[in-house]
């Protein structure tokens, strides 16, 4: 089974799932993102964001392919890039960490640790980045596929609750602790990552 992980651009943005192309809950906050629905301008919204984002800071997300099929991917940035982080009870994002806005992966591809490898694809994305920590708000009663992750899930791949509360926890998760990683998971990481080809450096206007 080939899997890879690919950085996220505006060319493979259609590789997400139909409802994540089109969804701003984390790029606009509360009452942008209801006008763009309404508007129906929420894909042209998605797709203004992440060019900016690309442009200002740098990749900001991964797509798996499985077998050269999409199955799953995850979207991050620094919390200035992401309005709705200032509106959940245990905001804010502190400082020295990149927000992990969501991710996805395909039903019929659970189970099989592909949610960890983006999670550690994140970090070592972030650790060369000079980051410290990734965060997240993690939803404590997720019931079914949303926006905000299950706080369970980022418990199981190495978060910790930093913020309780009882429907939106922030958890944290510190990119030094991958570098305990081991060998044989990091090889794993290195595999999956030589098939992803160096983002081009940035340069300016």
């Amino acid at each position: 089974m080939g899997r890879r992980l690919v950085p996220l651009t505006l060319d493979n943005l259609q590789d997400l799932p139909k409802r994540c192309r089109s969804c701003v809950f984390w790029e606009l906050d509360p009452v942008s993102g209801e006008a763009a629905v309404k508007a129906g301008t929420a894909m042209a919204e998605k797709e203004g964001w992440i060019s900016a984002v690309l442009l200002d800071w740098g990749s900001c997300g991964r797509v798996v392919y499985v077998d050269e099929v999409p199955v799953g991917f995850v979207v991050y940035a620094p919390p200035a890039y992401v309005p709705r982080s200032t509106a959940f009870p245990t905001s804010p994002v502190s400082p020295d960490a990149v927000q992990l806005m969501t991710a996805f992966i395909m039903p019929g591809y659970q189970g099989q640790g592909l949610g960890r490898v983006m999670v550690q694809t994140v970090a070592k994305d972030l650790l060369r980045r000079g980051f410290k920590a990734i965060e997240a708000f993690g939803d404590a009663r997720w019931k079914e596929p949303a926006c905000v992750l299950p706080a369970d899930h980022l418990l199981a791949v190495g978060f910790k609750t930093v913020r309780p509360h009882p429907t939106y926890p922030r958890m944290r998760l510190e990119l030094r602790t991958t570098l305990s990683w081991k060998e044989d998971v990091e090889m794993a990481i290195d595999r999956l990552l030589g098939a992803v080809q160096k983002e081009p450096a940035l340069r300016p206007l």
